[in-house]
């Protein structure tokens, strides 16, 4: 809440260059907030900590800001806000820290989700696409332009198999069927098929790489049997998207084939300005700090030995074409960690070419493996990849059972729709409160408990609000929702016992939490404020009458309950994730 009025103080203290030093913000038992900042300047500045602390709250400007400002220990300061302040801040129209700085708009292109045509999303594209759905709400809501990108798999040489499949089943034929219901069990189909006759010249697979050729020649046939396959796939991703309810649609899909007619002129421009050459017949390029284990030079191929292209060629097609035509000043990759050299390489070689300028920030945000119990990554007892759709139809399957258990007066269409939004809901939140890069083991019991920083817990926050809300024949009063986030409270918030004020000051952190989510791309901070926000309701609430409060106290704190609400409600809603009307 007072990170630019600190750092106004600092630069005033010790200098302009020390402005975006880090005031060190923490928990303080006897205060407010603490400032650590001291401690860490004292050595630059030659100075004392507590010295260094005291030049510090001389440059402070916090009139009407705090009640008092102390210094303690060996350097540490401490701020209580005044009360007034706190109140003044609550009952604004769009309440805020006070004082934040909004981070410069960016035109942002975000790359997530990616999944292949004709194979089944499996749990390791659930990370990939949640996360970077969630990134772009965020963004959105902080005002940058964002311009989603669905890099699906959806060309090159697997397709002449699969489309040689396709042509001997039938399109109306149980197999041609599969790419909606089983896409897996198509592409199976598929490579026995292919592999049963690998050393047969006449047999499928010697068909299946002809039509390979007859692809990449645009033989009509052979391409509107393509066309077919896609769209087949895209309404079965559209089955997973709103079965998650994630923001992709058919509009943001940009294909691999996408790029297809760029590539040749693409590997000529690399090998004329010398970027890319020939190395034991493929084209490559050779990025400055890139070596593989023997130390030599790594490459990243270009145009294959036999002249196809690989991912490597694509994604110089897909980078180039993102700051060209899309505009992209930020361009973001939310894809698998292991994948984090080559997008690396591609980025360098893209610098090199001058299509990456350095005024363009390209990030690749890691996303780590999903694990099982055994602490490996997740897989059905098949040994295969656990199918995403299942997994999700099991989450809701759980939620229901739970709420049929205790939620019995419920209509069964009203289960319904509560237990999708709580299953879905825990999923998405046990994967989104973890660390984008780090690992985490899948565990329903775990995910939808109504104990710890679950999802389960949060929408319960809101769904009691709500409860409280109607009760008091209040709810309409107090809106909730991202559309809502921007207004009033209903009444005036008067902010007098220590739980409130607790509650208070850690509403008044929502927009800098947004804002250090969109800077360092991590969904997780959000979940973490929104876990704490919901336990500081639940002490506030044990603690302080709501609906037998006198009627002056109980309107402030219907307010209170209100604004939570609408936090709760919002926050939720940039993590991609609903609030139940009840639970």
């Amino acid at each position: 809440m007072v990170v630019p009025r600190v750092q106004a103080a600092i630069a005033h203290a010790f200098g302009e260059e020390f402005r975006q030093t880090d005031p060190v913000i923490r928990p303080s038992q006897f205060a407010d907030i603490q400032i650590n900042a001291a401690m860490a300047l004292a050595k630059k500045v030659g100075l004392p900590p507590r010295d260094a602390a005291a030049r510090i709250v001389e440059a402070l400007d916090l009139d009407g800001v705090c009640s008092l400002v102390e210094i303690s220990g060996p350097g540490f300061i401490n701020l209580t806000f005044d009360g007034t302040w706190i109140e003044e801040l609550l009952n604004a129209p769009a309440p805020t820290g006070g004082g934040a700085q909004p981070a410069p708009l960016h035109r942002v292109v975000v790359d997530y989700s990616s999944p292949n045509v004709a194979k089944e999303m499996h749990v390791g594209h659930l990370r990939t696409t949640v996360v970077g759905d969630s990134i772009v709400r965020v963004l959105e809501a902080l005002g940058h332009t964002v311009i989603r990108q669905n890099h699906i798999g959806d060309w090159g040489t697997p397709f002449g198999m699969l489309i040689e499949h396709w042509l001997e089943a039938g399109e109306d034929s149980p197999e041609a069927a599969l790419l909606v219901d089983d896409p897996s069990a198509f592409y199976q189909a598929a490579r026995a098929k292919f592999d049963a006759s690998a050393t047969d010249p006449d047999g499928f697979a010697t068909r299946a790489r002809l039509r390979v050729v007859a692809l990449q020649g645009g033989d009509p046939e052979t391409f509107a049997v393509w066309q077919r396959l896609v769209a087949q796939s895209k309404r079965y991703f559209n089955a997973i998207y709103a079965m998650l309810g994630i923001s992709l649609t058919d509009d943001h899909i940009a294909g691999e084939s996408s790029y297809d007619a760029h590539l040749a002129q693409l590997c000529r421009e690399l090998e004329e300005r010398g970027i890319a050459r020939i190395s034991e017949g493929a084209l490559c390029t050779f990025p400055a700090g890139f070596t593989g284990r023997d130390g030599d030079p790594l490459p990243l191929i270009i145009r294959k030995s036999d002249g196809g292209y690989g991912y490597g060629t694509t994604d110089l097609a897909t980078i180039r074409y993102r700051v060209r035509e899309l505009e992209a000043d930020r361009v973001l990759y939310v894809v698998g960690a292991p994948q984090n050299v080559h997008l690396r390489m591609v980025m360098a070689t893209a610098r090199d070419a001058g299509w990456l300028p350095d005024t363009v920030e390209a990030t690749h945000v890691q996303i780590g493996n999903v694990l099982g119990e055994d602490g490996k990554i997740l897989k059905s007892r098949a040994g295969n990849p656990v199918k995403l759709m299942a997994l999700l139809q099991e989450a809701v399957d759980r939620a229901r059972a739970v709420i049929d258990a205790s939620r019995p007066e419920l209509s069964d269409a009203e289960r319904a729709v509560t237990a999708r939004q709580v299953g879905i809901g825990a999923v998405k939140y046990a994967d989104l409160s973890t660390g984008h890069d780090t690992e985490y083991v899948f565990d329903f019991d775990r995910m939808l408990a109504l104990t710890g920083n679950t999802g389960p817990y949060v929408q319960y926050a809101a769904a009691r609000i709500r409860s409280i809300l109607r009760k008091a024949g209040a709810l309409d009063q107090h809106l909730d929702g991202a559309a809502a986030a921007s207004a009033a409270p209903a009444a005036a918030i008067a902010v007098v016992e220590p739980a409130e004020r607790a509650l208070a000051l850690h509403l008044l952190e929502y927009d800098a939490t947004l804002q250090k989510v969109g800077e360092l791309l991590e969904p997780h901070r959000l979940c973490a404020y929104l876990f704490e926000l919901a336990q500081l309701f639940t002490s506030f609430y044990d603690q302080c009458p709501v609906l037998k409060a006198d009627e002056t106290v109980r309107e402030s704190r219907l307010a209170l309950c209100g604004l939570v609400l609408r936090r709760l409600s919002s926050g939720l809603e940039l993590l991609g994730i609903e609030t139940p009307e009840n639970m």
